[in-house]
């Protein structure tokens, strides 16, 4: 048991970590239509996001066609960025609450219907940080700078422990209650069940006697 358990808090931080480490995506988006991508993420997690759409000819400026509106929501329905006909840009922000926060993209209308190539860089705890701007060349900057990714990777994971520990708490709880509900609700269908029975039982006894036959 204590195996079992420990395989399974290593496989869900795993795919916790995996899940944070970043969405680099290359995508289509077809004029008037949306999209939209989602990313778990705990609370207190910096966040960045770049965008960008594909212009078909680099020697002259993106058509009007290409363009997109872009909002990005938790799941609680606040907004954290939002930017209407645009080609590209950004946004950064520090997840106040935990959950699937979805960035939904927008093509503009036009006909007739265009294609839009989207590219997306989302990254998210430790790896938001640019630590490539960080790094140096001298040997001695550059073990500073080895421990201090450590560090921060290491803080990553503890936090991305405790937030695992509190997700399962909170669907032990939730499994808890609906267990509960669950045999309340099947005590009371056995009472009613029992209850129509003998109805039926009174009633029948009641026909045979007027009609004597018992």
């Amino acid at each position: 048991m204590v195996l079992r358990s420990v395989n399974s808090w290593t496989f869900l931080l795993f795919l916790g970590i995996l899940s944070r480490v970043s969405q680099s995506l290359h995508f289509e988006l077809q004029s008037g239509r949306t999209k939209c991508i989602s990313e778990d993420i705990k609370s207190n997690s910096m966040t960045v996001g770049k965008y960008s759409v594909v212009n078909p000819n680099e020697a002259h400026p993106s058509p009007p066609s290409h363009k997109i509106s872009i909002r990005v929501t938790s799941s609680y329905g606040n907004t954290y960025h939002h930017a209407e006909d645009v080609e590209s840009g950004q946004f950064a922000f520090t997840a106040v609450e935990a959950g699937d926060y979805m960035t939904c993209f927008t093509a503009v209308d036009h006909k007739p219907e265009v294609t839009l190539s989207i590219d997306l860089d989302w990254r998210t705890g430790v790896h938001s940080k640019n630590w490539n701007s960080v790094a140096k060349k001298s040997q001695v900057e550059v073990m500073v700078f080895e421990v201090k990714k450590l560090i921060e990777t290491v803080n990553s994971i503890h936090e991305e422990m405790f937030y695992l520990r509190d997700r399962e708490e909170e669907m032990q709880n939730l499994n808890r209650a609906t267990n509960s509900k669950m045999a309340w609700l099947t005590f009371l269908s056995l009472f009613v069940c029992l209850g129509v029975a003998g109805m039926q039982f009174l009633h029948l006894k009641s026909f045979l006697e007027k009609k004597k036959v018992i």
